[in-house]
């Protein structure tokens, strides 16, 4: 079930409101939230669902193990514990088949490859439990002693299948007890709105071009750029409208959830752009890997290049995703060992543009799974043996010019800003505003969802 779907938009999601606000008792809203998250994980993954509540169960007990002997041994067997069961879960389902064909390459003998489908959000739950257990045995949070209010926590349906990585720390406190103001409210359904608006208008068409380009029997120079722009339109308003969504839901029930995106696509160094896009997967590198494998003080190039081969494979079990990490890994390295504070020095809009260049030309790793369509992509994008541009390109450019523009405008901070200088010059433009776009952008994104046959969420794979 997605979020733009009918099903969620018009029965899921009003039922479960209309059911969580009957009782403003926080036990009959965490029951009523872990039943419909439940059920929302398995409308698509009816036996998986097993596996999430047994991952909920083994770090709900390890975290009582932890605070039971905290700072002795069986403190730290119940964390060893949490991070083999969940780390080994993760492989078996992820990675065990993805091994198993590079062995039997490797050796030349035929292993036979596990059948096993991906569970829908592993790679997040995974992560969510994890960050419980660790930050238990480092004195960071107190132990959760209501299974109920854990199974909330990790099953939550906002942010379930596709993040954000919502940290126990973070909702600690909202899990025993919160309030819904009716401000909070209708900031949580105007943030949802802006989500499902990226998503329908602006991601779904955006995918369509890169499909019809980068999917054609022939590419071009310029079909290959085009493809590739679009895909990044794609992919950014794919995931940061679902993290809008998620957030705008959490914020309906009454829940805070940290933001996800903060314009990346205005970034003026890589390094800028990975503190912008994804930022609670970078926080969880950072905190969980990058400063216990010693940060900036102790090998920091060892450590930069192990969370970006993490991160890669964390995407997925394809040596596309593990070239796209180390990519990313040896262009921060450069920024941070070569370029230090030069980047400083030069221009803005060069920056932007050099930032843009690689920025662009990594989401062609993450692209293409297949190496050898991936090989051709650059060629072709460089101009090696491929024609300059043909006439589908110059068609799909013309016939989405007003897609890529709104695209670029929206990638920017310029719409809330002007949005936010109208509502301050005018009180009666800020009281109708809000409800206006509510209904207009609802009214939108049902219209368009109506005649759409694509509507993916890209990040349900991972």
């Amino acid at each position: 079930m997605v979020f733009s779907s009918f099903v969620f938009l018009c029965i899921f999601l009003p039922s479960v409101l209309v059911l969580y606000n009957l009782s403003k008792n926080v036990t009959y809203k965490n029951i009523v939230l872990a039943v419909a998250s439940l059920f929302f994980y398995a409308w698509g993954e009816p036996i998986w669902v097993i596996l999430l509540i047994f991952s909920a169960f083994v770090d709900y007990v390890n975290g009582r193990v932890i605070d039971r002997f905290y700072a002795r041994g069986a403190a730290k067997a119940a964390l060893i514990a949490s991070l083999v069961i969940n780390l080994g879960l993760l492989c078996v389902f992820k990675y065990s088949g993805f091994i198993t064909e590079n062995l039997s390459a490797l050796l030349r003998v035929q292993i036979p490859a596990p059948k096993v489908t991906l569970p829908i959000g592993i790679s997040f739950y995974t992560f969510q439990t994890l960050s419980y257990t660790i930050d238990m045995y480092r004195g960071r949070v107190r132990v959760q002693k209501s299974f109920l209010n854990f199974l909330t926590y990790v099953s939550m349906f906002p942010q379930l299948v596709a993040g954000p990585i919502v940290r126990y720390s973070e909702i600690e406190s909202s899990l025993g007890s919160r309030t819904v103001t009716a401000a909070d409210f209708s900031r949580g359904v105007l943030r949802f709105t802006a989500g499902l608006c990226k998503k329908v208008i602006l991601a779904n068409n955006a995918g369509q071009a890169a499909s019809m380009l980068l999917d054609g029997t022939r590419l071009t120079v310029a079909s290959s750029w085009l493809g590739i722009i679009m895909y990044s339109f794609q992919i950014y308003f794919d995931f940061s409208g679902y993290s809008d969504m998620a957030i705008g839901m959490g914020r309906m029930l009454g829940f805070g959830f940290g933001e996800n995106f903060r314009y990346p696509y205005i970034s003026r160094s890589v390094t800028e752009f990975w503190r912008r896009w994804h930022i609670s997967l970078g926080s969880f590198f950072r905190d969980y890997v990058y400063i216990p494998l010693g940060g900036n003080r102790y090998r920091a190039a060892r450590n930069i290049l192990v969370v970006w081969l993490l991160t890669g494979l964390w995407h997925g079990a394809s040596w596309n995703f593990i070239l796209w990490g180390l990519f990313y890994g040896l262009l921060l390295l450069a920024e941070k060992k070569l370029f230090k504070g030069r980047l400083q020095k030069i221009p803005p809009p060069f920056c932007h543009i050099y930032a843009l260049f690689f920025i662009v030309l990594g989401w062609g790793l993450f692209y293409f799974t297949d190496m050898g369509a991936l090989w051709n992509f650059f060629k072709c994008a460089f101009g090696f043996g491929a024609p300059l541009y043909d006439l589908t390109t110059v068609s799909a450019f013309c016939t989405n010019v007003w897609l890529i523009i709104l695209c670029a405008a929206a990638s920017t901070p310029v719409p809330s800003i002007v949005y936010g200088y109208l509502r301050k010059k005018s009180e009666v433009f800020a009281a109708i505003s809000e409800p206006l776009l509510v209904a207009a952008g609802m009214g939108l994104c049902f219209v368009l969802l109506m005649g759409q046959t694509y509507n993916p969420f890209l990040y349900f794979r991972f």
